[in-house]
C-alpha cells in the first residue's frame, strides 16, 4: 500500500502529529509538508493534517484537500480549543464536508498550543470576539501542552486501527 501524509503546520504542532501518523503507515510511506505534497493520485492512501484556523483546516491544507475526490484519506489536526468541545466538533464536521467525495477512514484532533501571535491579532479584533477570560486562558495554556505523548500515541493508533481495516484485520 503506498502512502502519503501530508501536513501545514504554523507552531510544530500538526508536524509533530503528523510524524506520529506516519509511525502507523507501512514502510516506505512519504512524510512531506502539504506545499511540497504530489498529486495524491499516485497513493492508495492519504493521512492530510491542519491547523484550525477561523473553525476550519487552514487555507493550505484546504487547498490540498479539494485535491483529494476519490481518494481514501484520513485527517488529523490540531486547535487550541479542547478535542471533546463542540468547536473540535463542529471543526471536524466543517473538514469532512470539504472531503465531500473522499472516503474518510479516520480522524483525529488534539490540542496544540496557539501562536502568541494569532493570540494577540484575536484580542485586537474589533468588538473583541476573544476577549481574555479566565477560561480562555487556562484552556490555552492547558493547549501549550499539546500535543504532548499521549496525544502522539492516540494519533498513531487510530490511523493504524484505520489501516488495519482497510486491509481486513
Amino acid at each position: 500500500m503506498k502512502t502519503l501524509v501530508t501536513y501545514s503546520s504554523r507552531t510544530g504542532n500538526t508536524r509533530l502529529v503528523a510524524q506520529a501518523v506516519h509511525e502507523a503507515m507501512p514502510e516506505g510511506g512519504l512524510l512531506v509538508p502539504v506545499e511540497d505534497a504530489p498529486d495524491p493520485k499516485g497513493f492508495d492512501f492519504v493521512a492530510v493534517g491542519f491547523w484550525v484556523d477561523k473553525g476550519m483546516p487552514d487555507a493550505k491544507a484546504q487547498a490540498y484537500m479539494q485535491r483529494l475526490s476519490g481518494r481514501i484519506v484520513g485527517v488529523f489536526g490540531t486547535l487550541g480549543a479542547y478535542p471533546d468541545s463542540q468547536h473540535a466538533r463542529d471543526c471536524l464536521a466543517k473538514t469532512l464536508e470539504l472531503l465531500r467525495g473522499s472516503t474518510v477512514v479516520a480522524s483525529f484532533l488534539c490540542q496544540g498550543k496557539v501562536d502568541p501571535k494569532l493570540v494577540e491579532a484575536m484580542s485586537r479584533m474589533p468588538g473583541n470576539a476573544h476577549p481574555m477570560t479566565p477560561e480562555r486562558k487556562a484552556r490555552l495554556e492547558e493547549a501549550a501542552k499539546h500535543p504532548d505523548a499521549t496525544d502522539l500515541a492516540n494519533a498513531r493508533s487510530v490511523f493504524a486501527q484505520a489501516l488495519a481495516r482497510l486491509h481486513g484485520n
